[in-house]
């Protein structure tokens, strides 16, 4: 019997050897054949789809009447990420859904119109303006560069304000996981939420671990698969655990309905600080993108390609009544677990997000998801994003012995977990967003000090000088 050498003075019989096979990656350019590409591209769906459809559900229930068609956001979802995918050049891998920024000014709009109808089209005709900004932003960053991202946000302020991403998601996956079904049109107990999402979030962790060749990159996908049987079985038992009425009802051919943009300018006021949030959290979602991809996304293909993508999308999705968008941490977190990065796995599921969109009972099928089946592998996917903000700290070897870095780190995480908020009209900024911007003016003053020479430590070496 043969001996493989392990180490000076050790040797082990070849018949107990192990190999550890590394789960390959799909690199961001990397094209995948069509029967394997489809399912992956089918988890990116599924990770997204709940929260997408959520914001026109929302202003319809504000509304009091259908304001906005669904199946209108998840085409312009599908045509905007292909969109972005473009103007990126095949160089960033994001899919953009629904943006939850507008939620509260566009229920102002609603409630301070003659009719909710019109005040929904107030507030579209803001959404296009919000769209203007996010492209002149882009311009603004095209020309002005992207040193002064290392003075305004450096490792300290960013891998806290990644990882407070996915901490400031943590709620809405542990609430749709253990929450009892009535607040989301079902009727099953929290034990029974529990028992599913459980089931759903092991299938994801430990198919992240298991699984070998292709289902290695499906961990997602049969989470939702497994979760939603484990739903339809115990239906028997508690009837309304899946709502199946969304697949009845729904019609097998629907064209979406545009809505048009009426301008307003009191409406596009109240939309307009919105804008601030999205573009914090763009630039967050483009720092962990490039962190799970290993690439510099914000050089290549830049931080003002990649707004560009988002505020182009945002514009044309709006002139046809459908909701601003926005890149989604869901699918962030596809990638991080999957480990499969490539743009034509994302343009694929943008592809069946248009299809699905003219089908009612496709559409339907994915509507009767149960809400802890969606929360089970969000824990999964927004606790990734977290850890992605972990790793950034660790990666650039931020040190903590300078004050400068703990107090930085300590005054953005606090900031950002507390619940504090301001307002400014009807937008909210808190969470990541104040964050944000707590971490950007807090490291502009103390890059003010080191080149006032007042500052008693050396800078950093990531703090470069933005002349």
């Amino acid at each position: 019997m043969t001996t493989q050498v392990t180490g000076v003075g050790t040797a082990r019989p070849a018949a107990v050897r192990r190999t550890i096979v590394q789960r390959p990656i799909i690199q961001v350019e990397e094209k995948v054949p069509i029967l394997k590409g489809i399912p992956l591209s089918l988890q990116h769906l599924f990770a997204m789809f709940g929260a997408s459809v959520l914001v026109p559900i929302l202003f319809n229930a504000k509304a009091g009447t259908t304001v906005v068609d669904p199946s209108l956001v998840l085409l312009m979802n599908g045509v905007g990420t292909l969109i972005y995918l473009f103007i990126c050049r095949g160089k960033a891998p994001a899919f953009l859904g629904s943006s939850f920024a507008f939620i509260a000014p566009t229920f102002a709009c609603i409630a301070a119109a003659a009719t909710p109808t019109l005040g929904f089209q107030h507030a579209v005709g803001g959404f296009t303006v919000a769209g203007l900004i996010f492209i002149i932003v882009s311009f603004i960053i095209r020309w002005a560069g992207r040193e002064w991202l290392n003075v305004v946000l450096p490792p300290a302020a960013m891998g806290v304000i990644v990882a407070l991403i996915g901490l400031g998601l943590a709620s809405v996956a542990t609430d749709m996981a253990f929450s009892s079904g009535e607040k989301y049109g079902a009727h099953y107990s929290a034990g029974v939420a529990t028992a599913i999402s459980l089931v759903t979030l092991g299938v994801v962790v430990f198919g992240s671990l298991l699984f070998r060749g292709f289902l290695a990159a499906l961990p997602v996908l049969m989470g939702v698969i497994v979760g939603y049987v484990l739903a339809v079985i115990i239906n028997f038992w508690v009837p309304g655990t899946v709502n199946f009425g969304a697949i009845v009802s729904a019609p097998v051919f629907a064209m979406p309905k545009p809505v048009f943009p009426v301008y307003d300018l009191a409406s596009i006021l109240i939309i307009m600080p919105a804008a601030l949030v999205v573009i914090s959290e763009h630039i967050g979602h483009l720092f962990v993108t490039s962190n799970i991809v290993g690439r510099d996304l914000l050089k290549v293909p830049g931080l003002h390609n990649s707004m560009l993508g988002d505020g182009v999308s945002t514009f044309l999705s709006s002139l046809t009544g459908s909701c601003p968008t926005t890149t989604y941490g869901e699918n962030m977190g596809v990638m991080a677990i999957t480990r499969v990065y490539s743009v034509w796995v994302i343009g694929g599921a943008a592809v069946i997000s248009i299809l699905i969109a003219f089908f009612g009972q496709v559409s339907g099928v994915i509507r009767s998801i149960p809400a802890p089946v969606i929360g089970g592998i969000s824990i999964a996917l927004f606790g990734v994003i977290a850890a992605s903000g972990l790793r950034m700290l660790i990666e650039a070897k931020v040190d903590y012995s300078k004050s400068r870095n703990l107090m930085l780190s300590a005054i953005v995480f606090v900031v950002g977990i507390s619940g504090v908020s301001i307002d400014i009209g009807t937008t909210q900024l808190s969470g990541m967003v104040l964050a944000t911007l707590v971490a950007m003016a807090l490291s502009l003053v103390f890059w003010g000090l080191d080149k006032a020479g007042l500052s008693n430590e050396a800078p950093d070496a990531s703090m470069v000088s933005p002349d």
